[in-house]
């Protein structure tokens, strides 16, 4: 049986971080609490857990501070989490098992991430990381913001979920460590471009998220997942800007990248809908309708575009087209998705 030290970053989180070190302290054989600076109680809930706290003096790099926690760790592999992450009592199963039965030899495991959740519950955003790394393979983070592993060697993907239990927000601290990256004079990757440019739609800085999906884009060193999503973003930013030119063609690039996503249907279903041009709406969000799911790719997944929101507006689509039967139909398609 593998050994696992559980390694973790914390700032202000004490209405979290009891949940999440409830749901995998019988689990994992070691409680690595790395603190940045919390003002509340958060340190002294961690060590009703454990006895490894350790203060980490801010320097505006999650990279930096993860790495230290993972400088920690002494078992055979490390698990690491953010404080409103959880593991539900089907995972909590799964993760013993697989620390039963693993194979010493993996060197990743990789977790499925439940990230959204709409008013029901519903999952509707998730997409994999790598979860479980092996300590010998001295895995390392990068980037001071939206920091990320590169892995390598044997990589599996688990059935195991992380579920995320998003508590709080703060909507210019990821854009204000990017500009100051760029205040400095550091030169952006393709990913870095891409979060630059996604916070900035995110804070409805349009001419700037404009230009740095394109920089990204037209880098054509971007992950695929990466181009595509970008992609879907650009658009939004155009259709803000009412550049509906662009915005199509933000769209129709993103074939570029990979077979058609349902995303991307919908998105250009949308398109003419708006423009009351139905028939070919239904076009897009009929496809998006015959499209296989991925259910093992790692990049982002947003579940309602496989599903309900192609059925529901194919419903309206055909009720504007006087179709009663064709958009009776496909309500109750809806209906199966949610009833």
């Amino acid at each position: 049986m593998i050994t696992i030290s559980l390694c973790m970053i914390v700032k202000n989180e004490e209405d979290n971080i009891s949940r999440c070190l409830i749901s995998v302290r019988d689990i994992v054989d070691e409680i690595i609490i790395v603190d940045t600076g919390s003002t509340d109680k958060t340190k002294e809930i961690a060590g009703l857990f454990t006895n490894k706290v350790y203060d980490f003096e801010w320097i505006n790099d999650f990279s930096a501070a993860r790495n230290f926690s993972f400088s920690k760790a002494t078992k055979d592999y490390i698990l690491w989490l953010d404080a409103d992450d959880v593991l539900l009592d089907a995972d909590r199963l799964k993760l013993k098992r697989v620390k039963e039965i693993l194979d010493p030899s993996v060197d990743v495991v990789m977790m499925n991430y439940n990230y959204a959740f709409d008013e029901k519950g519903n999952v509707v955003l998730s997409h994999f990381r790598e979860r479980l790394l092996k300590r010998a393979k001295n895995f390392f983070w990068s980037d001071p913001i939206h920091e990320f592993i590169s892995f390598e060697g044997k990589v599996v993907n688990s059935d195991i979920t992380i579920t995320h239990k998003k508590a709080h927000t703060n909507n210019r601290r990821n854009l204000n460590i990017l500009e100051a990256m760029l205040a400095e004079g550091k030169e952006f990757s393709p990913r870095n471009m891409f979060y630059f440019a996604r916070e900035k739609l995110n804070v409805n800085e349009y001419e700037g998220a404009i230009e740095y999906f394109n920089k990204m884009l037209d880098s054509e060193k971007g992950l695929p997942a990466d181009c595509i999503t970008s992609c879907i973003y650009l658009a939004k930013a155009y259709k803000a800007k009412d550049d509906r030119k662009n915005m199509l063609k933000a769209l129709i690039r993103s074939f570029e990248y990979d077979t058609p996503r349902a995303e991307i249907c919908c998105q250009l279903g949308y398109f003419y809908k708006d423009i009351e041009d139905y028939k070919r709406a239904i076009f897009w969000f009929d496809l998006a309708m015959k499209l296989e799911k991925p259910e093992s790719k790692w990049g982002p997944i947003l579940h309602e575009y496989w599903g309900f929101i192609p059925s529901i507006e194919l419903c309206l689509c055909y009720y504007k087209l006087g179709n009663i039967e064709e958009a009776i139909k496909f309500n109750n398609k809806a209906a199966e998705y949610k009833p």
